[in-house]
């Protein structure tokens, strides 16, 4: 019994020690000052890992940022969708009314991890923030499935939806409690 609980154990301590390789990007600073809040956004990927031509991140349900503020380095693209993209092998929190931000690489030579990937930023009119979700997806660099891909989730900070994003989300609430309404007034 004593035999199988260190062999546990150890097989265990050796599954946290397995490299993962992943694109992480992290909220580095909130800069400016009302109306212009510049979200700066830092972006690394990890060992194992090495981002090609199309590989990509998205941060979700975002919002609304200043036409043109976008700011990414060299050989990445800059998007807004209000669905996606996302990685086929994950499943994050997508609200179709809100606007997503996605960076995508496009540069002629891969970038290999473990490497941070530069400063990704936009301007928007607020600096309150909230828990939001990212994906990426990246190609594995080493192995049995070298060149196969690799997407991750995760959480990260975005600015607290402007109202004029939650309208249609207070209008369905309104309706639902005056569809309600309705439905007691005739019971």
């Amino acid at each position: 019994m004593r035999k199988a609980c260190i062999l546990g154990l150890a097989l265990l301590g050796s599954v946290s020690f397995i490299a993962r390789g992943d694109i992480i990007p992290t909220l580095s600073s909130v800069t400016g000052s009302s109306p212009n809040f510049t979200w700066n956004y830092s972006a690394n990927v990890t060992v194992d890992e090495t981002i090609n031509t199309l590989d990509f991140f998205t941060i979700y349900d975002f919002g609304t940022i200043a036409p043109g503020s976008n700011t990414q380095p060299t050989g990445w693209t800059f998007s807004q969708a209000l669905v996606g993209p996302t990685p086929p092998l994950v499943l994050p929190t997508d609200n179709p009314s809100i606007l997503n931000l996605t960076w995508t690489y496009n540069g002629a030579a891969p970038i290999t991890g473990s490497a941070a990937l530069g400063i990704f930023s936009v301007i928007t009119s607020t600096d309150q923030l909230k828990v939001g979700q990212f994906t990426a997806e990246a190609t594995r660099s080493s192995g049995p499935n070298a060149g196969t891909k690799v997407d991750n989730i995760g959480t990260i900070s975005v600015p607290v939806p402007e109202s004029s994003s939650l309208l249609p989300i207070i209008g369905v609430c309104i309706a639902a409690a005056l569809s309600r309404l309705v439905r007691r007034q005739h019971a």
